[in-house]
Formats: C-alpha cells, sequence, structure tokens
C-alpha cells in the first residue's frame, strides 16, 4: 500500500489579499497620474513624450503607468524611452534594452561618460548633484531637440517636490519647489511630471510588485550627507507621525495667497489704501536718517 503525501496548499488568502492590494494599488497610481495630467495639460493630442528612464525605480514606474494609461487616454500620443549611459564602471548596459526590447517599447540610449567628467571635477566628499544633473539635462534636452520631442516625462514624485520646497526653503531663502510641468529656460521644452501626486512609497511597492530591472546610482545617490537625504528623513518622521502633514503642505503648494505673504512682485502692496495724488516716499525715504542694522533704535 503506498503512502502519498498530503500537498501543502499555498494561503491562499493571503495570496488573495496581497494581489487584491496589488490591484489597488495599480488603479490608485493610474488614477493619480492621469489626474495629473489632466490638471496641467500635460499631455496633448499628437504628442512625442520622451520618458527619461535611468533604471531607478520612479522612472520604471512612470514608464510603465504612462503605457498602461495610453491604451485608453483621450488623446493619441507616442512613448519613447531614452536611458543616458553616464559610463559608470561596472554599469550593466544591457539591462534596459533587453527589459525594453522584451516589452515592445521604443527606446535610444545615449552614451556620454559624464561619470569622468563629475569625478573629476568635484572633489571627493562633495556634492556631486548638481553638475551630474546639468550634464544629464543637456545630453537629454539635445536628444529631445533632434529627434521631434514635444514633451520630456521626468520620475519625479510627490516627496521629491516637497523636499525642493524645503530646501529652497531652509537654503535658499525662497518659496519655489518642482512644479508639476514647466517651459526649460531656452523656451524649447515643455517638461512634465506625471508622477506629482504620487507618494515615494507607494512607488517603491509598486515597483516591487512588478520586479522592474533596477539599476543603483554610484554618483549622487551614494552620498548620504546630502540635504535631501536630510529632508526625506524628515518628511518620513512627519509622515509615521503625523499622518496627513505632508498631504496637506503639497496640497498648499496649490493654494497660495499671495496678498498672505510678503512678495512685493506678486502683490501690489503699495495700492493697498493708497489715496489718490498722495506723495509716496521710496524706502530710500523712509530711512533717511535711520541707524545703521546692528545700531539698535
Amino acid at each position: 500500500m503506498s503512502h502519498m503525501s498530503t500537498p501543502v496548499l499555498p494561503d491562499t488568502r493571503a495570496d488573495r489579499k496581497r494581489a487584491h492590494e496589488a490591484v489597488r494599488l495599480a488603479k490608485r497610481l493610474r488614477h493619480l497620474v492621469g489626474q495629473a495630467i489632466a490638471d496641467f495639460q500635460m499631455i496633448e493630442e499628437g504628442d512625442r513624450v520622451m520618458v527619461c528612464l535611468s533604471g531607478g525605480k520612479d522612472s520604471h514606474t512612470l514608464l510603465d503607468l504612462l503605457l498602461s494609461l495610453q491604451a485608453k487616454a483621450p488623446v493619441r500620443f507616442e512613448l519613447v524611452a531614452v536611458n543616458l549611459d553616464q559610463k559608470q564602471p561596472g554599469f550593466p548596459a544591457h539591462v534596459l534594452p533587453d527589459y525594453l526590447g522584451a516589452r515592445g517599447v521604443p527606446f535610444h540610449v545615449i552614451e556620454q561618460d559624464t561619470y569622468s567628467t563629475v569625478t573629476r571635477v568635484i572633489p571627493e566628499g562633495k556634492t556631486m548633484c548638481s553638475l551630474c544633473s546639468r550634464l544629464r539635462r543637456g545630453a537629454l534636452y539635445k536628444w529631445a531637440a533632434d529627434n521631434g520631442i514635444t514633451r520630456i516625462a521626468l520620475g519625479h514624485h510627490r516627496d521629491d517636490i516637497l523636499a525642493t520646497f524645503f530646501l529652497n526653503l531652509f537654503h535658499g531663502a525662497n518659496l519655489k519647489a518642482m512644479p508639476p510641468k514647466l517651459l526649460s529656460d531656452d523656451g524649447r521644452h515643455v517638461v512634465i511630471r506625471p508622477l506629482a501626486y504620487c507618494r515615494e512609497s507607494d512607488i517603491a511597492a509598486y515597483a516591487q510588485e512588478r520586479a522592474f530591472p533596477i539599476i543603483p546610482c554610484n554618483l549622487c545617490g551614494s552620498q548620504e550627507n546630502l540635504q535631501r537625504k536630510a529632508i526625506g528623513r524628515m518628511l518620513a518622521d512627519w509622515d509615521a507621525g503625523h499622518p496627513g502633514r505632508c498631504e496637506n503642505i503639497f496640497r498648499a503648494l496649490g493654494n497660495v495667497a499671495p496678498s498672505q505673504l510678503a512678495d512685493r512682485r506678486l502683490f501690489d502692496f503699495a495700492a493697498l489704501g493708497a489715496r489718490e495724488g498722495a506723495v509716496r516716499a521710496d524706502a530710500h525715504g523712509w530711512l533717511a536718517g535711520e541707524p545703521a542694522a546692528g545700531d539698535g533704535i
């Protein structure tokens, strides 16, 4: 008499729960991306959209969601994934072409040795982000101009926008962040950030669920002393201890009251209460004879 062991069945309840949560996450992210595109008119009929694909979780998620939305979008648009091979030592150059080819996504790889330039110019231990980003931007903008690109899509998300806001606030003494849509300084390129409404934690979970072939960065991403990382930790602490705080701050970026701030370029404070024919004095007139700063009153 043969004894057959009973097969161990998987925890189908746990599997179903995970599958359900994955579907909900995907729907939520697609909705948020679609909402951002609609709110800021990011993509229009006939656009040729260049998705800047670094190989990180954010750009992978951006491309995946745009591909998902493309089939059902109310307008027709093209997508082309573009990667900049910066010639970092050990960079797995085959990974993205293999992945994109398997998915049937049109793509192009720009080969430019920005790695040597950045590591030669920036002293060891200093922040490389600024120079690295300028070089990347120059290479990507040039390819876009040469290939009929009408929109350049970047993978910055809500947390990136908030971190930039606080970096500018704390270290630059100005109120500005990353806009979801902008015109480049030379006026030639429209840059869009379709992930503007998406939380980084959701993107990380989605990237893990989709098992994207992630390529780590050995330049900026490896420097733990960056101010941006400190801001990121602050935001993470707020999210954990004060749920909803980061969401309120992000919403505030789209709910600005210039008359309640102090920027004379945005609001005409001089006109408030001004009487017709009144003589006005500029700052030099009012400050004439005042003690120098620090002398007291």
